[in-house]
């Protein structure tokens, strides 16, 4: 079994209240969740209307799929219009550790 995580580092294009960040966020974690199965959520900077931190997490017994799984998050992630993603933190854990 292997487990995958992502957190991304967002920066908001125009927003000017946490109301408008929600509906930025909001449809990025959806469209995650229903398009990769994966288990997401906004995880940090949830005081800060322009800055979001989003997690996820992905589980396999195949670490190529995980990879797989990984890469198109990251690729939607980062060509959505509205933000500007500043980082990825990706981490791989399997039986072995």
């Amino acid at each position: 079994m292997y487990v995958g995580t992502l957190s991304f580092d967002l920066l908001l294009g125009d927003v000017r209240s946490l109301k408008e960040k929600r509906s930025v966020v909001r449809p990025i974690v959806a469209e995650l969740h229903r398009k990769y199965a994966v288990s997401v959520a906004e995880v940090g900077d949830q005081d800060l209307y322009r800055r979001a931190r989003i997690g996820l997490a992905v589980v396999s017994g195949d670490v190529g799929h995980l990879t797989d799984v990984m890469d198109r998050c990251e690729r939607l992630v980062a060509a959505r219009p509205e933000v500007e993603l500043l980082s990825v933190r990706r981490r791989l854990h399997g039986d072995d550790e």
